[in-house]
């Protein structure tokens, strides 16, 4: 047999998609279900991020919202962040972002690394002109030959899964995929892959995952928007204080909540047993898998989209005194020497 050729590319944007579908046996044997992880961290970027900055961008370049030498701007907790700038700085585009003051320390570090301008914005309401989206509106106005990308209301996010993401898992899996595990945020990646997924076959159960501090998961349930389900979490890119316009209630078959202690510690235990170095929220997608474990059956093939790559967190969740300060362990494990 021929061996494959080892791909030749003009530009990293061409090794965005087509990541590994990896089966996660520790879980599996535990749970008693195959269990498998959509490995977002293969990308370029390492994120799942890449495949919507690349879509979207993609798509304003053919309406002529932007052309060489315009100002990209974007709300991001990070990730997104990170491919539009990967994206800018091989296009030529200027880039702002706008970034909630939590966000880690490498994200930031690795956002102005690419040279894009990021601006700290404090946690406090969607609607205050301190937040993250009144400030990219703002400057998207005051800024000429500007675009601001707007993953939570543009479509073309959810989109760009659609045509990617779920085609991918539906071919990896070869059609037998039951259950489609997908953090909640924008919504792009769990709506755009599972709306493909549902039109595949309407039996596969499209699972979102929310955190508490969250109001995705009481409004799917009771369509309330209750501001009281607002308030400051550690898991970063999961959960939202507004709707975004890629939710689709008719996508989503349920939303399992879970809390930012056992998303951390989810991920460090899939680190340490699967040998795969992931990010806060994919800690989450474990989590909440756990946590739906008693409906799940032998023959079902469950699919966990894990987002972004560990290497985001380093002060964080994959480090012992952060961990300890947060109460998430008890005492720090200071490695030896």
């Amino acid at each position: 047999m021929k061996e494959k050729e080892l791909p030749v590319v003009n530009n990293i944007t061409e090794l965005i998609a087509k990541t590994p579908l990896v089966r996660l046996n520790h879980l599996s044997e535990e749970l008693g279900a195959n269990i498998y992880a959509k490995v977002e961290g293969f990308n370029p970027g390492n994120s799942a991020k890449d495949r919507s900055a690349s879509y979207m961008i993609g798509q304003a370049e053919k309406k002529g919202l932007i052309q060489p030498g315009s100002t990209i701007i974007e709300a991001t907790s990070g990730n997104m962040g990170f491919s539009i700038a990967m994206i800018c700085a091989i296009k030529g585009y200027k880039c702002i972002l706008t970034v909630k003051n939590t966000a880690s320390k490498e994200k930031l570090a690795m956002l102005k690394a690419l040279g894009a301008r990021v601006i700290l914005c404090p946690i406090v309401d969607s609607q205050n002109p301190e937040s993250y989206y009144k400030r990219a509106e703002k400057l998207a106005v005051d800024i000429p030959d500007s675009y601001y990308l707007n993953q939570n209301y543009n479509t073309d996010n959810a989109s760009a899964h659609y045509t990617s993401t779920g085609p991918e898992i539906w071919q990896q899996t070869e059609g037998k995929i039951t259950h489609y595990v997908c953090c909640g945020g924008t919504c792009g990646t769990l709506v755009g892959a599972g709306r493909f997924m549902k039109e595949q076959n309407p039996e596969v159960n499209i699972i979102g995952v929310d955190s508490y501090g969250s109001v995705l998961k009481k409004f799917h349930d009771e369509e309330i928007f209750d501001k009281d389900e607002i308030y400051s979490k550690k898991v970063e890119g999961l959960g939202k204080d507004i709707i975004p316009a890629n939710y689709d209630r008719a996508i989503i078959d349920s939303f399992v909540k879970v809390t930012d202690k056992d998303s951390a510690l989810q991920a460090r235990e899939v680190c340490r047993n699967e040998g795969l170095f992931i990010g806060y929220s994919s800690g989450s997608a474990c989590q909440a898998v756990r946590q739906i474990a008693d409906t799940l059956k032998p023959t079902d093939t469950v699919v966990l989209l894990f987002s972004d790559h560990g290497s985001r967190y380093l002060s964080k969740i994959y480090n012992d005194e952060w961990m300890a300060e947060q109460g998430y362990i008890r005492e720090r494990r200071l490695a030896a020497i």
